[in-house]
């Protein structure tokens, strides 16, 4: 059966150097409406420079993106006015009150003027901030604040929402808020957000993405293809896994610092003297 969902977000082989030892490397995604893309990494795998890639904000050394069609390159206008983003510090002003913010926000947007007060009701709806609406923003909780973050990246009504960790720092009940929140959106648009909890992408996401060392090292498909005995992964080749496999080589991440956790062999285990161990003190 043909996917008739429309393609909103496309990134092909985006790359980009960090550092003299360090890149983002063969970044490929495709999203259709409707799709949640978890982008899972421990700290330090890529995820903060590949979503500022997909967001404009940086511009990789290679490869294309598409938002709705449109190049970010070629025609960055009309692609980032179909883009919201967050990142992992929200763009805040403390001082102001959260509808002032709200509006300048859909300004800055280029919201027509007749239609900013309905942007602005619209986003406080979505992210429960009409309570809250008149509050300063510094006053707030710090819940509250990713949410007023959030309703910022949202007011233009975006087809392709980028969260950088929007749960960071968040207690157990404003983190439930934030996923249940993050599914709602994830209705009519696509959502990329990366986090380094791998319960937090498998209650939210239908895709999950792998990182390490800035390339997609595993994927999680929607569909049952199975993995063989033969299937190995390695730091650079992508392979997609079912859901158990997904936690098994994300755990060896952690435990590992590798995608594949290491084999030990009876040759491994049996360590030869080395000219120096027979020298006596």
């Amino acid at each position: 059966m043909v996917n008739d969902r429309p393609i909103l977000l496309r990134a092909t082989s985006l790359s980009r150097l960090i550092s003299p030892t360090a890149r983002v490397a063969d970044i490929s995604v495709t999203l259709r409406e409707g799709d949640v893309l978890g982008l899972l990494g421990l700290n330090g795998a890529g995820k903060s420079t590949t979503l500022k890639m997909l967001a404009g904000l940086l511009v990789p050394d290679g490869g294309d993106v598409e938002i709705d069609g449109h190049s970010l390159m070629e025609h960055p206008l009309a692609a980032r006015a179909q883009l919201g983003y967050l990142p992992d510090t929200p763009p805040l002003y403390p001082d102001m009150r959260v509808a002032a913010y709200l509006k300048l926000a859909a300004q800055l947007r280029r919201v027509p003027r007749k239609l900013v007060k309905p942007a602005v009701d619209y986003a406080l709806e979505v992210c429960d901030l009409t309570a809250v609406a008149k509050h300063r923003i510094a006053a707030l909780s710090k819940g509250f604040r990713q949410r007023v973050g959030l309703a910022q990246a949202i007011i233009h009504r975006p087809k392709v929402i980028l969260l950088d960790e929007p749960s960071s720092g968040l207690d157990p009940h404003q983190m439930q808020s934030m996923r249940t929140l993050i599914k709602t959106l994830g209705q009519d648009a696509a959502v990329i957000f990366s986090t380094h909890l791998l319960p937090e992408a498998v209650a939210v996401c239908n895709h999950i993405a792998v990182m390490h060392n800035g390339r997609i090292v595993a994927s999680e498909l929607p569909s049952d293809t199975p993995v063989t005995a033969e299937t190995e992964i390695s730091e650079h080749i992508t392979q997609p896994l079912l859901r158990d496999d997904l936690d098994t080589l994300f755990t060896n991440l952690v435990q590992f610092g590798t995608p594949k956790a290491p084999v030990r062999t009876l040759t491994s285990k049996i360590e030869q003297p080395t000219p120096a161990d027979n020298i006596n003190p």
